[in-house]
């Protein structure tokens, strides 16, 4: 149940709003969930930090997770298009990031976060949600992979890309729909900055691990 101050609220953890003073917290919780998973360290909190100052934010999809007054975990839309064959674009929403606390990860948050983000955006009148990401996870919450749609993804060489999902908020929004995804330009950081921008934080171990793809 969504009360009517924004905030989602059950049992054990309660959805918001970020506020403005809880932006270096929420940082910090991205960098620690992303830390060595997609590449020794991790530029995702450098990436949300750019985007909350990027063209098109939505501060209605920038979410926390909270539970017993603890920061557990964030989620973040901004808003993106598709190229089409025809000509034109149509409006469509980019989920990232999105992430859980170390300590909290695989007890069911994430997906509990991400089904009440899917909710907001719909309510909002978003007619799809486009990511890229673990279609394990996300397929759980009705996000279907680009061979079933036609899709394709920017820069891809015509393969299937595995990573590249895709949710319609809106029954019928993209039927018959034939063009070209690529994430928002405020997603590619420059890494030299995020680096200076990492610098601000308490030093972590960066490590080269099986999986990563950087």
């Amino acid at each position: 149940m969504v009360s009517s101050n924004g905030n989602e609220r059950m049992a054990d953890y309660q959805i918001s709003l970020v506020q403005p003073e809880e932006y270096r917290a929420v940082e910090t919780l991205v960098r620690d969930a992303f830390w060595n998973v997609y590449r020794p360290g991790a530029i995702e909190h450098y990436l949300i930090h750019v985007l909350r100052g990027a063209e098109g934010y939505e501060p209605a999809l920038d979410l926390v997770m909270e539970r017993d007054g603890v920061l557990i975990g964030q989620s973040l839309c901004m808003p993106a298009e598709i190229l089409l064959d025809a000509g034109g674009v149509l409006p469509v929403l980019c989920l990232g990031p999105i992430g859980i606390a170390p300590a909290w990860q695989r007890q069911g948050f994430g997906k509990r976060l991400l089904d009440e983000t899917i909710a907001r955006a719909a309510a909002l009148g978003y007619g799809a949600i486009c990511l890229e990401g673990n279609s394990a996870f996300y397929e759980k919450s009705g996000f279907v992979r680009e061979d079933s749609l036609g899709l394709r993804y920017r820069d891809d060489d015509g393969s299937m890309a595995p990573y590249f999902l895709v949710r319609e908020l809106c029954a019928g929004y993209l039927d018959g729909v034939r063009g070209v995804y690529g994430p928002p330009a405020a997603y590619f950081v420059d890494e030299a900055e995020a680096e200076i921008f990492d610098a601000q934080f308490p030093e972590k171990e960066k490590m080269r691990l099986p999986g990563q793809l950087a």
